[in-house]
């Protein structure tokens, strides 16, 4: 009685309103009467199946330590935009001609157009050919302007790029004709390093750790992202970047783990939305130095220079106390989360710290085998996974139509990256109001009734098609943002990384499926499926519980009851 009066006490002195304490069942029932009128039902409900949510009720819900955590994701977030779709602006079209110096050596004063004009052959419609050049004699000048040149063969003296403004890795290797890049090629590399990615950090973010999985990635970072500035070849480059996505996809798992296990209630949700507007800010970053920076080095110096100063979450990041706790490491969790009061200027009570107890149960033989094995938790990821593959494979399809309409590249990517924004910024409101189920549900219908317009409108009807294309994109980003939110919360603490990184391969599925489509100008059957895949993805979603107001699941047991 005296723990549960000093408890009583440093709770009032707080003036908190959302969060009651998880007592024994007999503590509970004695001190009921005095908590319930200080805390609102819903919360209460949520506390009775969380142990952490009256210490985090002790240390501040939402104090200087939650907010500086939820602020040190920001400029990681604007950085990961960059690596991500840095190939867009690297890879921009050139138009080669062969390189035919060899006339100047009999011409020195021919100007540019006049050395095309008497080295190249044209085409049916009287253009200069890109892959072919007049072979070339000992004659003399006068002669090749009065009889011309009438033997071509292939650049063997490599190519000149006389309307380039900037240095792209086209013309920097030569990526024309023979060689030719294949955009395709290297969103392949994109999707595969994504994939391997979000296999491996989410069984290293589990096993070892939140805090050094992000370190890792941070690493990977600095090593791939901005060491692809230095690459000698266009192999090297492909190397370098699959590297930089495994470590994009390694931090966006561990981030999103360590905020959810952080942060309490409607917190948790607005800080996963924030990190992903940042993300969005980071696209328009990256657009903005493409267009001033002539040099596609350039653009990975200055642009990728900001990622040495992650360099200080070595001593700023904290890790997650629930990971600790399910791994048995109840003095670091005390230690951490004493560190966390300290910040916010607040004091845990010793009663509730003893309290914390290694669980019965040993956590470390969770494995990824039990997504298979515990009933409950493959039932959640089969139907997240599904819901993921439905989201992909529409936001692909959708993103894919739009760069078919000829938009200048910077427009086309400023317009999606501008409304994705206020996209995230609804969902806030969505959260709150209707839950996650709902608000995935209506999200993905959106989405599902535009693509169905699609399919209605002619093609003929340009301005239309772009209007729902947009739309279309706006619902997607919403879903997109929900799905994040929605999937960390189901998935228990011990395993939550790894099921992040599980529903990640169904992400990469379907865009894989809808790159391949599009590819093969299969656009109308690519949006078709979308329309079935989001379906029976809205089906699916009918047997997903709400988490909304309910307490996050840390263990297994805890898990499969809470489910039931």
């Amino acid at each position: 009685m005296e723990n549960e009066d000093n408890l009583e006490g440093e709770l009032k002195s707080q003036g908190s309103s959302r969060i009651s304490i998880q007592h024994e069942s007999a503590e509970f029932s004695s001190s009921s009467s005095v908590e319930m009128p200080l805390h609102s039902s819903r919360v209460a409900q949520t506390n009775q199946g969380d142990k952490f949510a009256s210490i985090m009720d002790a240390l501040g819900e939402f104090g200087t330590f939650q907010q500086r955590l939820v602020a040190l994701t920001f400029l990681p977030n604007v950085l990961a935009a960059f690596f991500m779709f840095a190939d867009v602006f690297t890879f921009t079209a050139q138009k080669p001609y062969c390189n035919t110096s060899w006339i100047l050596a009999v011409g020195p004063n021919l100007s540019e157009a006049e050395q095309l004009n008497l080295t190249l052959p044209r085409d049916t419609s009287g253009r200069f050919m890109t892959c072919l050049m007049y072979t070339p004699v000992t004659r003399d000048l006068d002669s090749i302007i009065q009889f011309g040149l009438n033997y071509t063969e292939s650049c063997y003296h490599g190519w000149i790029y006389p309307q380039s403004r900037t240095r792209s890795m086209i013309n920097e290797f030569d990526l024309v004709c023979d060689v030719e890049f294949n955009v395709d090629a290297m969103k392949t590399v994109f999707l595969a390093g994504l994939l391997i990615g979000s296999l491996m950090f989410g069984l290293i973010s589990d096993r070892i750790g939140r805090y050094p999985s992000i370190l890792l990635s941070i690493l990977g970072l600095i090593i791939f992202g901005f060491g692809t500035a230095f690459v000698n070849s266009f192999q090297q480059y492909v190397l370098f970047r699959f590297g930089a996505f495994q470590a994009l996809m390694g931090y966006c798992i561990s981030s999103i783990a360590l905020t959810t296990e952080w942060l309490m209630g409607e917190h948790r949700a607005h800080a996963v939305i924030l990190e992903q507007c940042f993300l969005s800010l980071g696209a328009l970053f990256l657009m903005g130095l493409a267009y001033i920076l002539p040099h596609w080095r350039l653009l990975f110096l200055l642009g990728g220079a900001p990622v040495f100063s992650l360099i200080s979450f070595i001593w700023v990041l904290p890790e997650s106390p629930r990971w600790l706790m399910m791994r048995g490491k109840v003095q670091a969790t005390k230690q951490v989360l004493c560190y966390a009061a300290s910040v916010n200027k607040k004091t845990i009570p010793l009663s509730l710290l003893d309290k914390l107890q290694v669980p019965e149960k040993s956590v470390q033989q969770a494995s990824v085998l039990d997504f298979y094995n515990n009933r409950h938790l493959r039932k959640i990821t089969f139907v997240m996974g599904c819901v993921w593959f439905t989201v992909s494979h529409n936001y692909f399809t959708l993103s894919f139509r739009m760069k078919n309409f000829g938009v200048n590249i910077h427009i086309n990517h400023v317009i999606p990256c501008i409304m994705e924004v206020p996209a995230r910024l609804c969902c806030i409101f969505l959260l709150e109001q209707i839950g996650r189920k709902w608000s995935l549900v209506v999200t993905v219908f959106q989405c599902t009734f535009l693509n169905l317009l699609i399919l209605i409108f002619p093609s003929e009807s340009k301005s239309i098609t772009v209007l729902i294309v947009l739309l279309g994109q706006f619902s997607l980003t919403a879903s997109v943002t929900v799905v994040f939110v929605y999937t960390a919360e189901l998935l228990p603490t011990v395993l939550r990384a790894t099921g992040l990184g599980l529903v990640y391969l169904a992400w990469a599925s379907g865009a894989v499926l809808s790159l391949a489509l599009v590819s093969q100008s299969l656009a109308t059957i690519s949006s078709s499926l979308c329309c079935i895949f989001a379906t029976c993805a809205l089906l699916l979603c009918s047997i997903l519980p709400e988490t909304c107001g309910q307490p996050l699941s840390d263990c297994l047991e805890d898990y499969s009851s809470q489910m039931r």
